[in-house]
């Protein structure tokens, strides 16, 4: 229904002749009332997909883990095919372990085990049924000839590509157990009573988001939290700083101008034995003068920049200004993310906020 908004007829079929079961979502395209057609979208079945997890959320079930292809129990083993790279890492990987004196001495290992040297500018070797030569440099990581060679030498140990990979751990999610039980339990009668369904949501969201950024305690999302409120606040003094230093480059810049337009009228009013009459006469010329000597003297002794000077420096400060205001916009948006789910998985922990916020101030002051 939340997806559909109640807009569209469904039927919705339950296979339990399965050993897995599960369900089938059959949904009319055409609205209730046939005036307009489903309009799907990219990645539709993501945004399902999400939508079923908040609702698995709200209600305290569990939600599937998503597992990487290599984790995933295939339902057809195939044995791993044997290619001709295979054959010949096998054989230097065997060289290699009887340890060559020299990388000659590694050629001529290889040879005697069938595999053909080809000299020049890529090293490469072919096998006795092998059409073409395989360079060593396509063969990956620890068979190029400067690797070998820093193994004959004794410098480095050489890796394999026979070793046994062990598939990464997989993070336990302890905060989504921990929410979900909180919600299936019920907190208190005062918090059901206090927009339950609305807090439901809430909660769900922010499972589903932790989730799917990886946070999997409590801790780690506090620092993840603190570390974006740190960013943020870097990225926001460097463009007000970039922006302050803007306005005086162009400030200068005007001065600048100023001064060479009106140097000629400030030399007649000093050659004139500074005049009144000839003062009256160009004020606001020399008042724009007086402002740019003033402006110079300002610099603390520095040479006025050059206007190629002031150009460059604006033009790049423009272009670091944008750079950080693309990543300020994106840190912004994460941080209230985080700061929103922080103050839900609080709230639904039972965590004091203020209590914690007193803590760091103590620990803070014990540090100084």
């Amino acid at each position: 229904m939340r997806w559909t908004k109640g807009n569209h007829a469904f039927i919705v079929a339950t296979h339990i002749d399965k050993a897995h079961i599960h369900n089938h979502i059959i949904y009319n395209s055409t609205s209730i009332d046939c005036s307009r057609k489903f309009n799907n979208f990219f990645l539709s079945g993501l945004a399902i997909q999400r939508l079923s997890d908040r609702v698995c959320a709200e209600h305290g079930l569990s939600i599937i883990t998503p597992k990487p292809y290599r984790e995933r129990q295939k339902r057809t083993v195939f044995p791993k095919k044997r290619t001709q790279r295979d054959e010949l890492c096998e054989a230097i990987d065997s060289v290699l372990k009887e340890k060559p004196k020299s990388f000659e001495d590694f050629v001529q290992a290889l040879a005697n085990k069938g595999f053909e040297f080809k000299d020049g500018k890529q090293l490469a070797f072919r096998g006795k049924e092998q059409k073409r030569f395989i360079r060593l440099r396509s063969l990956g990581e620890g068979y190029s000839e400067e690797e070998i060679c820093a193994v004959i030498a004794g410098k480095s140990l050489h890796k394999s590509k026979g070793g046994s990979r062990q598939a990464p751990e997989q993070k336990q999610f302890h905060l989504l157990i921990d929410i979900q039980s909180k919600m299936a339990e019920g907190k208190s009668v005062g918090y059901e009573k206090w927009a339950k369904k609305y807090n439901r949501k809430e909660a769900a969201r922010t499972v589903c988001l932790l989730k799917e950024k990886g946070v999997d305690s409590y801790e780690d999302l506090v620092a993840l939290t603190d570390k974006l409120t740190s960013r943020f606040s870097e990225l926001s003094d460097s463009i007000k700083a970039a922006e302050k230093r803007m306005v005086e480059i162009g400030a200068l810049q005007t001065h600048i101008n100023n001064y060479s337009k009106t140097r000629k009228t400030y030399e007649a009013y000093r050659k004139s034995g500074y005049s009144k009459k000839f003062f009256e006469e160009h004020r606001d010329e020399l008042m724009l003068h007086k402002a740019a000597k003033q402006a110079f003297d300002q610099l603390d002794g520095q040479k006025v920049p050059s206007r190629q000077a002031l150009h460059e420096e604006f033009n790049r400060l423009l272009v670091e200004k944008k750079q950080a205001y693309a990543e300020y916009r994106q840190v912004k948006k994460e941080m209230q993310e985080y700061l929103i789910a922080k103050q839900t998985v609080e709230h639904i922990l039972g965590i004091d906020r203020h209590k914690r916020v007193e803590e760091k101030k103590q620990q803070k002051e014990e540090q100084r």
